[in-house]
């Protein structure tokens, strides 16, 4: 795998975090224990106390005192609940029945390099979220939303779907449990399943990946789903149904805010994604279905999905919009303790119903896709050490079929993409340090994409981020080389209630 000067460059700052988080020493130590005797001193209430006997002669003397009572105190010493209640937060004066949390954010980002096709800020913005659940007959309604502006790109005009304007509906959904076998959700909510670390195979729900490349909150990377969703829970197997009866696409690069490779050369504003999206409800409709049991100890699930490739995966040679092809994906994971860690498999048949023959250079083909991971603590290392690592494979069936249609001068995508995926997270001074890097590593593409970040927990309310992604790669027209000009920095202040 070749890369550039800049290459090594950029990768620096990360090689020095994970350096960081593998050294043993710092801040994790333990405070030394308090010596004996010193734990704790017990404070009886003196009120309590056996009292001693009066003296011989003295019995009258105190029965007087008992009957004219004790002084009272001045009024500035008599205590009040005012002076002796801790003030009371935002969150503890609203009504117990609404249930509301959220966080007020403020977040910005700039590119560490020039983008001739991009604004220089990456990422500038701030945010409320607003969450709240009431509970009523046995039903649950949940609300989850954002409401932002976001000042790189001054948009205003509304887009539920890919999250755009200044309001962003996370979630919004009734749940209920007719039997006790049998939830139902319905409405718009946040799903997921699957076993990969930031890598989908069988989870086709859609995802936003324009947040994951700029630096939002890793939350944000799941983007929300209008579905009907209705779990069966039996001795022999538990059932999962999703059903979204209109499409509902990623979140994809577009060009707005992330510079990207159109098939010929990179582009950004200056060439905005034009598609073609299936819109009519009940007709461009999907179906998500899971099978999952648990087999002593080990989590094995069986998945189906009918729908549509979930980003931009075909072109009209006419139009030139981009098509979203019909996609079945049949897959299966096993997830479970191996040795001191928890090791998982995962596959996925992917079914291109457009272009099942290969011939079609305009849709993308049939795949194959294939995962193996591992994670573990490790305290033999350093305490509050965990480690994780994956090997994914995508395989581009018939590709003897796809070489011989692809057009003249477009680059072809390997038959067998490697990725490599390595995460490191280390937390310092009582948990409240967090040092983490994610990297993505291709040795077929020669491209990688780095995720350092830093958080610190000033106390229960306030949390300051650092973090940046870092791409690379030794050409412009594979996944993680197109955005090496979008290669940004950021910093974040989150104030939870």
């Amino acid at each position: 795998m070749k890369f550039s000067v800049l290459t090594t460059k950029r990768c620096l700052p990360c090689m020095l975090m994970a350096g960081l988080l593998l050294f043993p020493g710092g801040g994790a130590a333990e405070p030394p224990a308090l010596p004996a005797g010193l734990g704790g001193v017990a404070n009886p209430d003196e009120d309590s106390r056996e009292q001693p006997p009066v003296p011989a002669g003295l019995e009258g003397l105190a029965s007087q005192q008992d009957a004219a009572g004790e002084p009272d105190l001045p009024a500035p010493a008599a205590p009040t609940m005012e002076a002796t209640s801790e003030p009371r937060s935002f969150r503890d004066s609203l009504p117990d029945w609404l249930g509301l949390t959220g966080f007020l954010e403020s977040r910005a980002g700039f590119r560490l390099q020039n983008d001739p096709h991009e604004k220089n800020s990456s990422i500038g913005e701030a945010r409320v979220q607003l969450e709240a659940d009431a509970v009523a007959q046995g039903f649950v309604v949940e609300l989850t939303t954002d409401m932002y502006y976001d000042w790189v790109t001054g948009d205003t005009a509304l887009d539920l779907e890919q999250g755009r304007g200044y309001l962003d509906i996370r979630k919004a959904c009734v749940g209920y449990s007719p039997f006790s076998f049998m939830d139902v959700k319905v409405g718009r909510q946040i799903l997921t399943w699957g076993t990969g670390d930031l890598i989908f195979i069988n989870d086709l729900f859609p995802k936003d990946w324009q947040s994951f490349f700029i630096g939002r909150d890793d939350e944000y990377l799941k983007a929300p789903s209008d579905a009907a969703k209705i779990s069966f829970y039996t001795g022999l197997v538990n059932v999962d149904v999703v059903y979204t009866p209109n499409f509902d696409a990623d979140r994809y690069v577009t060009g707005r805010r992330l510079s990207y490779w159109n098939g010929s050369a990179v582009v950004g504003r200056n060439d905005i994604v034009r598609v073609h999206r299936p819109d009519d409800w009940f007709s461009d409709d999907e179906l998500a279905l899971r099978l999952s049991k648990n087999v002593s100890g080990y989590e094995l699930a069986l998945y189906g999905y009918v729908g549509y490739w979930k980003s931009p995966a075909g072109q009209d040679p006419v139009s030139m919009k981009r098509l979203f092809p019909r996609l079945s994906v049949y897959g299966a994971s096993l997830r479970g303790q191996v040795g001191s860690g928890i090791g998982y498999i995962e596959l996925g048949y992917y079914d291109s119903r457009d272009d099942r023959s290969g011939r079609d250079p305009f849709i993308n083909n049939s795949q194959m896709r294939y995962l193996a991971g591992y994670e573990q603590d490790l305290p033999g290392i350093a305490n509050d050490l965990t480690f994780g690592m994956q090997y994914y494979v995508e395989q581009t069936l018939r590709f003897n079929r796809y070489r011989r249609a692809l057009p003249q001068g477009n680059k072809a995508v390997k038959e067998y993409r490697q990725l490599v995926t390595l995460r490191i997270t280390r937390l310092f001074f009582n948990q409240n340090l967090t040092c983490s890097l994610f990297a993505y590593i291709s040795p077929t593409d020669s491209d990688l994409y780095f995720r350092p970040s830093v958080g610190y927990k000033l106390n229960d309310h306030v949390l300051v981020e650092l973090g940046g992604n870092i791409f690379a790669g030794a050409h412009r027209y594979t996944f993680f080389g197109q955005f090496r000009d979008n290669t940004n920095g950021y910093a974040a202040v989150r104030y939870s209630f």
